[in-house]
């Protein structure tokens, strides 16, 4: 038994069973940040880390100089639907030109699904957005998950994927998907630095975005394996 079990996992591939436990803690992570979304009062976790970006005893004033209010505002619109969009659409056009529709639909598939799922779960959970302090954006959509945080984590990090099959060594691959993950924590955290997200609320946008991407990541790669829908390399 021990032997049958040992030549299984012998049998899976190190990035597959990366990949696979991603998408189980991503969505473990999820579940038990819901909880904390359905509460009636916020949980001291998020009132704590979203008053720390606040001046103390001044909820309207966020921490650090002018210049980090604006960094933040430029960094948050690296998450938001336009940049994403074009994005995305510029290098599905770019695969196409190339001759890689499996690749370009893989992009597609991923990024609109993501947005899909997204709007979901935000009108399922209907979780409004934090009062305890000012907002320095203007948002009129639901709080849980952090769109922004979400839908970062999955394109940045299928273009990261992507990237990667396609450069030429390990070192190069680990910083395409290593620049993919500092971004998506970058706009993760400028949410809850302008006011517009709970800590929870990004922290469920990651779990989800990364769990996603994953999952894309596998059936791709199975795909990949039947010559089915990715193109060869």
């Amino acid at each position: 038994m021990k032997s049958a079990a040992v030549a299984f996992f012998n049998k899976i591939e190190f990035p597959v069973l990366l990949a696979g436990l991603v998408v189980a803690f991503g969505l473990w992570g999820f579940v038990e940040l819901m909880e904390a979304a359905h509460a009636t009062t916020p949980h001291a976790f998020d009132t704590e880390i979203l008053l720390a970006f606040r001046q103390a005893g001044q909820p309207d004033h966020p921490i650090g100089p002018l210049w980090l209010q604006g960094a933040m505002r430029d960094i948050t619109s690296l998450g938001s639907t336009s940049v994403l969009v074009l994005i995305t659409a510029a290098v599905i056009v770019y695969l196409l030109l190339i001759r890689r529709p499996g690749s370009a639909l893989l992009i597609f598939v991923a990024v609109a699904g993501g947005q899909v799922l997204s709007s979901l779960l935000k009108a399922g959970i209907d979780r409004p957005r934090p009062e305890l302090v000012s907002h320095l954006v203007d948002e009129t959509s639901l709080s849980f998950p952090s769109g922004h945080a979400m839908l970062s984590a999955v394109t940045y990090l299928t273009l990261g994927s992507l990237a990667a099959r396609f450069l030429p060594d390990r070192t190069t691959k680990i910083f395409a998907l290593c620049l993919a993950v500092l971004i998506t924590v970058l706009v993760g955290t400028s949410r809850v630095y302008l006011g517009v997200h709970w800590p929870s609320d990004v922290l469920g946008g990651w779990c989800a975005g990364f769990a996603w991407a994953m999952l894309c990541w596998l059936v791709a790669r199975f795909l990949q394996r039947r010559h089915a829908v990715i193109d060869s390399e």
